[in-house]
């Protein structure tokens, strides 16, 4: 059964950014557990600093991981937008099925 560009698009536009904030919300949380953990090597006295160190190493490379990540879903968001403007860039002259999609692929953007 083959999707509408509407249907596909307010998809789209609702997917693209919830992926983005989550992202974003998963680096909040890595960065007040970095905090936790942290504060807690300091404040236990009985612990050698150097015994938390491959945590905390092992917590940063999550923590650039989900940089990463959300550079790459911020890549993909600008290349659906692109892709939103080739399609919606149809001559509607000779195209006119697509003049009723050209709002929904631009709410994509």
């Amino acid at each position: 059964m083959p999707v509408s560009v509407t249907d596909t698009a307010a998809r789209l536009s609702r997917d693209v950014p919830l992926a983005e904030l989550s992202i974003d919300d998963a680096l909040i949380a890595v960065s007040v557990l970095m905090t936790s953990i942290i504060t807690a090597r300091r404040e236990t006295p009985d612990v050698p600093a150097a015994r938390g160190q491959a945590t905390i190493r092992r917590l940063a490379k999550a923590q650039t991981a989900l940089i990463d990540a959300s550079g790459e879903v911020l890549r993909v968001h600008g290349d659906l937008r692109s892709l939103a403007r080739e399609v919606a860039g149809y001559d509607l002259h000779e195209c006119p099925k697509v003049a009723g999609r050209i709002a929904s692929l631009r709410a994509v953007a």
